[in-house]
């Protein structure tokens, strides 16, 4: 084990936890009407303090145990077998738990945004545990844990997907959940009011922003020049589809708004994610600068023309940003054009069946959405008996 990669992998961890805690928490929590902030608050808190239980009980061993193409198996659950001495690679594998712990918890928390200010929250968190176990764990292990799309012997394509930090395991699989979930829970009673807190939103953003730096270049598992180089890209496609997004908006509608600029980072973050391992500088600018236009462009896809209230527009800027991103890839000549779709296909057909059957189990046990009233009133109030500001917007 090398004390260097591990030092930067220990931090890595810590950077990527905070983008669920506080960061996503705080973009979503801005982005919702003020009666409704300490839900999304919750939803976020509580969906990372039970995936981490499950990644320790089944999730990692489900991701990354010695199991076949198709699953690891149970075999490390509850870290059996693993002690601090144990390596994976260069880095003590309990490290290694920890730091893909951080993506079983923030894939999940992604989905909250589009459900927020209408969903029961015991709904949530059974939904959540299911949807990481049984979705997003063995997708993980067929990417990054030797499985069915790892490639080599035994794998659907030869080549393999390249899918570096997430774009189809992290982004793909929540974006297309999120549709999902907001197609069974159907449209707000009123969507009329304005994001509560602009400023929220943005301190948000910026929190996601530097966590990602942890998110793609602590997805080298090494301090290297390949993880600074992936830091780099991931900054400059951040900083182009900022730019793009706002002036994409201004050209639109005469404005360009602070909450849509930061929703470009975004966009530009998640279109990254799965080429920051092989792409340069000036790939990563095409990469933000489409990205700004293109997911911006799909938000009113999904709203206007799909009639789906997926309310924060998870699957327009994670999933179709995520999707970007790994189709980039092949485009730049960097990965095999029948692996990267195939995995898209595989994955997308994967992540949509699961979700509806975890869906409709859920729900018929907890109920999917709150009352009229409790809508009306608010989830801070209804669901956690709190409220975050003395405002009745």
């Amino acid at each position: 084990m090398v004390g260097a990669d591990t030092a930067w992998i220990i931090v890595a961890t810590a950077l990527v936890l905070f983008m669920t805690l506080p960061g996503l928490a705080l973009f979503y929590g801005g982005l919702v009407r003020a009666r409704n902030v300490l839900s999304v608050f919750m939803q976020c808190f509580a969906i990372a303090c039970l995936m981490s239980v499950l990644w320790l009980a089944a999730g990692y061993s489900i991701a990354f145990g010695d199991g076949n193409a198709f699953w690891g198996g149970l075999g490390k659950a509850f870290l059996a077998g693993v002690t601090e001495d144990t390596a994976a690679g260069n880095i003590p594998e309990v490290l290694f738990f920890a730091f893909q712990m951080t993506f079983a918890i923030i894939t999940p928390a992604l989905i909250v945004g589009a459900y927020v200010e209408r969903i029961g929250f015991a709904f949530v968190l059974t939904f959540s545990g299911l949807w990481m176990l049984i979705c997003y764990a063995p997708v993980a292990h067929w990417i990054w844990g030797g499985g069915l799309l790892a490639g080599g012997e035994g794998a659907l394509f030869a080549e393999g997907v390249n899918d570096f930090a997430g774009g189809i395991v992290v982004h793909q699989t929540a974006g297309l959940a999120a549709l999902v979930v907001a197609f069974f829970l159907g449209q707000r009673k009123d969507k009329s009011k304005p994001p509560h807190n602009p400023g929220m939103v943005m301190i948000g953003a910026a929190m996601l922003w530097v966590g990602w730096f942890g998110f793609n270049g602590g997805s080298e598992l090494a301090a290297n020049g390949s993880a600074a180089m992936a830091l780099t890209v991931t900054h400059i496609s951040a900083a182009t589809a900022s730019l793009t997004w706002a002036l994409y908006e201004r050209i639109r509608y005469g404005k360009a708004s602070l909450v849509g600029m930061v929703t470009g980072t975004i966009a530009g973050l998640a279109s990254i994610t799965p080429a920051s391992g092989s792409v340069g500088p000036v790939e990563a600018l095409i990469i933000g600068a489409v990205a700004g236009v293109l997911c911006q462009i799909m938000c009113g896809v999904v709203k206007d023309a799909m009639k789906i209230d997926d309310t924060l527009d998870v699957f327009a800027v994670h999933g179709i940003g995520g999707m970007f991103g790994i189709i980039m890839l092949a485009v730049f000549g960097h990965a095999d054009w029948t692996a990267q779709l195939g995995g898209l296909v595989v994955v997308g057909i994967w992540t949509i069946v699961i979700t509806v059957a975890i869906v409709l189990v859920v729900k018929a046990i907890f109920p999917i959405r709150v009352g009229e009233e409790d809508e009306v009133t608010g989830l801070d109030l209804s669901s956690h008996g709190e409220r975050g500001y003395e405002l009745t917007s």
